[in-house]
């Protein structure tokens, strides 16, 4: 491509590509997609966006054009790879001018740079690192910044790099620059604090971007440039220099303003500096020795004393807390139970951690952390009273939780109350103990400082174990505060029960459970929304507990459902619906049949929030589980839900609808139990099945939900299903055979089995394409020895139940390895009888010696010669079903069953399903011949 004559023909396609008519668009971006391999058309993009004259919008579209050939074409294996000579001139051309006076366009070229970097530098591009160096040096500030800005990214890339001959490089490169770019650091941040008392926002502002890029380009050299970075004093005399830097830093924010551009890259700046304290630990725990004590220092005196007044904000502060945190529950610095089996480096890291956490300090800490940061504040309280379903949110871990302060507080007392909980222990129930009796509902403060205790009480629930009488507790304390029916006292009441959900698996006696259940009924009721939401919660968080007994819940079952019914029609957010529908979906599971009165409402109001939820997927989600759980309860009577449970199903699991990305799972589980729960076929149902040739293409972690969904159908109308499916569906396992793992082989083979058993006369025709596949597996001494016990299986349910199929089948075979049939059948025999022992099954060893007990009538002088193996394995089969009747004295066959001995289901198991029915029942007209054959 000549670059002169290019260039013009290129702008204007390019010009053509920012239209917003498609008509204009679409025939520009296929001839960007022609030209993408034309040798010189990536020098034509370096032209075209590096003219500051151009139109910005084709700038912006040459540069991603470059950026996505880079890594399209940029390696030397690439198809239509670039040559060295146009790259070297690219290379060349990248380094040139840093002068490009629109950021996004800076940003873009400087990625595109690092891009080049991975691949090239330092064989192929030794001088763009000192290219930079010399950049960034100018006095120029847009070409000092833009230098920065590409020194940065380059600095990022190259250090993501993993490969051994890659990280010795950037060892390399750290070592030669890391004195410059501490130099360069010190310089912009001198610069900075100079300038902020001068009222000039601008150069403020520019001095704080460069201290921002510098300390960016210091932190991937000293994280990740290093392998022992203790033994290095620049990287050391760096990291200590971080504390004093950033009290500067913090200080800094009292004479800049709270809403503007330089507050936020001033927030950005200290940020960095605690993200590279945490990444350093995270990276090197034992070069990070030296630093704990002053670590702990810095960040103890300002987040739990008045040093932090006025200075600090809430990342800050969350970033404090997660310092320490990693500090205390470091593993590098816990020492061996045995002191003499740890390390000299983490018995001096446990030294220093235990002369910092004193009795006065831990005390201090803990009493801060539950007085001050688990108060609920105004902005809170505020939020309750406004938007409470945002605010259950918000608590239970929205999208912000985890970056939020609450969530970090917490999880730093309870890591700390976890490691030094014999010196805690005592300072929380002396809170506790402050606080017994009832509190002044005009006494706001008292009511939060109760809350705040409560908070703390549950978080260390298992630590506490030994500490404190629960049960006395909720009796005499708890159960009282719940029946405070005051306004003002809700906080507590929504404390109260999330506590007593917080130790119901730890510690709480069964006894009391009617009592709760009574609290949790009134407490449904209550005026605020937030706690009956909360109790909702303790709600599932009971009856998912191994303590939960039925007998103790039915009578409070129709209020419950009828008021969380209720609830999940008041609530109006997705996120609300989702969690009632959760703690309804628990309810039914755990009651099982016995929710069968009670569900009526919920039935008729499903359909109504299926089709309000259609752009809700993941409510959707929850509507899939909560059906799973009904259709389970209900039973057969789940048939009376066709008209809405089947169209939910079709959609959920139809691969040509977006959806199903989110359903599918679900959607395949609600259809197996509907499947395992039908009474009978209905055309509708067997409608459905169309959806499943496609999901057997995806071989997805799926199939073996589809496989369980096939046996459902042929339990359910053999005839029927397979008339209808049998053609595809056997061309499909042919197909996946060929594709799938051992596994899954076994898993389509057992499908085969199923259909063999249930019906003997239709099946074998059916799939007559797979068992020839099978045949040959058996005479060629399948070598995995699950594999070959299903094509037994397989061929003994041929061969037991439809002689006929099998002569034609023995017939075939014969033909395709050109032996006579008796010396083919002869092999067969021989090969069965050997590998006997890969059937480990006993149902399934009974099944063989069976199948070939059945050929010993007929006078084939071939299958008298293998009388004596057939015998043995008979007798040997006889011997693993055979049971000693301990009140006859009389043997019997352990794996038939008369109808007087039908199991008992106790209380604590499942109902049988129609499924388990109906497979009893093929069992049972199994039994015949085995009956006939082992009697004797």
């Amino acid at each position: 491509m000549d670059l002169n004559s290019a260039s013009t023909v290129v702008l204007q396609v390019l010009t053509q590509a920012t239209s917003q008519d498609t008509a204009v668009l679409k025939p520009a971006e296929e001839q960007l997609k022609q030209w993408e391999t034309q040798p010189g058309f990536y020098s034509v993009l370096l032209n075209i966006f590096t003219n500051h004259t151009l139109d910005i919008n084709v700038r912006w579209l040459a540069v991603l054009y470059f950026k996505n050939g880079i890594d399209r074409y940029w390696r030397r294996v690439a198809p239509h790879a670039l040559s060295e000579e146009e790259k070297s001139t690219l290379r060349a051309g990248l380094i040139t001018n840093f002068n490009e006076p629109i950021n996004q366009i800076a940003t873009q070229i400087a990625v595109l740079i690092a891009k080049v970097a991975r691949l090239d530098c330092p064989r192929q591009w030794p001088e763009l690192i000192p290219t930079l160096i010399e950049s960034v040096k100018v006095q120029d500030d847009l070409r000092q910044h833009r230098a920065l800005l590409t020194f940065y990214h380059v600095t990022k890339t190259l250090a993501s790099k993993r490969l051994a001959a890659d990280r010795k490089l950037f060892y390399d490169l750290a070592s030669g620059i890391y004195s410059f770019a501490c130099s360069l650091w010190n310089h912009h941040t001198d610069t900075f604090l100079q300038q902020v008392s001068s009222g000039n926002e601008a150069a403020v502002l520019s001095s704080l971007e460069r201290t921002l890029l510098s300390l960016k380009v210091l932190r991937k050299l000293t994280v990740n440039g290093f392998v022992e970075p203790h033994k290095n004093m620049e990287v050391m005399g760096f990291l200590h220099g971080i504390f004093e830097r950033l009290k500067q830093f913090l200080e800094c924010s009292r004479s800049i303003g709270t809403d503007n551009i330089c507050r936020d890259r001033l927030e950005k700046t200290i940020i960095l500096f605690t993200k590279v304290l945490l990444d350093f630990l995270d990276q090197h725990p034992f070069s990070f020795t030296p630093l704990i004590q002053r670590s702990l220092e810095f960040s103890v005196s300002y987040v739990f004393t008045e040093v932090g007044e006025g200075v600090t904000f809430e990342r800050f502060i969350v970033q404090c807390m997660n310092l320490i945190k990693m500090i205390v529950k470091n593993y590098a610095y816990k020492p061996s139970k045995n002191f003499e089996d740890s390390s000299p480096e983490t018995l001096e890291a446990h030294k220093i951690k235990m002369a910092f956490f004193t009795y006065p300090t831990l005390t201090e800490i803990c009493r801060r952390l539950v007085s001050h940061y688990f108060l609920l504040t105004e902005e809170e309280l505020t939020m309750w009273e406004e938007d409470p379903e945002g605010f259950t949110v918000e608590e239970t871990g929205g999208d912000s939780w985890k970056y939020s302060l609450r969530p970090c507080t917490e999880v730093l007392f309870i890591d700390i109350f976890h490691e030094y909980n014999q010196t805690l222990t005592p300072v929380l129930l002396e809170m506790m103990q402050t606080l017994q009796g009832p509190t002044n509902v005009e006494d706001m403060n008292a009511l939060l400082i109760k809350d705040a205790v409560y908070n703390a009480v549950g978080l260390a629930a298992y630590e506490l174990f030994d500490s404190v009488d629960f049960d006395q507790w909720f009796k005499n304390q708890l159960l009282p505060e719940l029946q405070v029916i005051h306004n003002r006292y809700k906080p507590l009441r929504r404390r109260v029960i999330w506590l007593i959900g917080q130790w119901i698996s730890v510690k709480f006696k069964s006894d009391l459970r009617p009592m709760l259940y009574e609290a949790i009924c009134n407490l449904l009721q209550d005026q605020d929304l937030v706690v009956r939401i909360e109790t909702a919660t303790t709600l599932k968080l009971t009856v998912d507990d191994f303590e939960f007994r039925t007998d103790q819940f039915l009578p409070y079952l129709e209020t419950m459902f009828t008021l969380l019914f209720q609830l999940l029609q008041q609530v109006t957010e997705c996120d609300t619906k989702m969690h009632v529908l959760h703690v309804l979906s628990c309810v039914i599971e755990r009651v099982n049949m016995q929710i069968r009165p009670y569900v009526g409402c919920l039935v008729q109001y499903l359909p109504l929030l299926w089709k309000q939820s259609e752009e809700h997927n993941m409510l959707r989600c929850a509507i899939l589980t909560t059906l799973i759980h009904l259709v389970q309860g209900l039973g057969a009577d789940s048939k009376n839900l066709y008209p809405f449970l089947l169209p939910v199903i079709q959609l959920s699991t139809d691969v040509s609808q977006p959806p199903h990305v989110y359903l599918l799972e679900d959607g395949l589980e609600l259809w197996l139990v509907t499947l395992e729960n039908s009474p009978c076929i209905t055309p509708e149902l067997l409608r459905i099945f169309q959806n499943m040739s496609p999901l057997l293409e995806l071989s997805s972690e799926s199939l073996r939900t589809c496989f369980k969904i096939i046996n459902g159908y042929i339990f359910l109308s053999s005839t029927e299903f397979l008339q209808t499916y049998a053609v595809g569906l056997c061309q499909s396992f042919c197909e996946l055979l060929n594709e799938i793992t051992t596994e899954g082989q076994v898993q389509v083979l057992k499908v085969v089995e199923n259909a063999l058993k249930v019906n003997p006369v239709l099946s074998p025709q059916m799939f007559q394409p797979i068992l020839p596949c099978v045949f040959r597996g058996i005479i060629e001494g399948e070598r995995y020895p699950v594999v070959m016990s299903t094509y037994l299986g397989v061929m003994g349910r041929v061969l037991l139940q439809n002689t006929s199929f099998f002569s034609s089948l023995l017939n075939e075979m014969a033909h395709k390895f050109n032996q006579e049939m008796d010396q083919l059948l002869g092999n067969m025999i021989e090969m069965w009888v050997d590998r006997m022992d890969n059937i480990t099954q006993p149902e399934r060893r009974k099944l063989s010696a069976l199948a070939l007990l059945s050929l010993l009538p007929s006078d084939n002088s071939v299958i008298q010669d293998k009388f004596c193996g057939i015998i043995n394995i008979s007798v040997e089969g006889l011997h693993d079903v055979m049971t000693e009747d301990p009140e006859t004295g009389t043997y019997k066959d352990c794996m038939l069953m008369s109808h007087l001995e039908e199991p008992k289901v106790t209380e604590d198991e499942e109902p049988p399903t129609e499924q388990d029915k109906r497979k009893k029942m093929d069992c049972d007209i199994g039994n015949g011949s085995s009956k006939l054959l082992f009697s004797s």
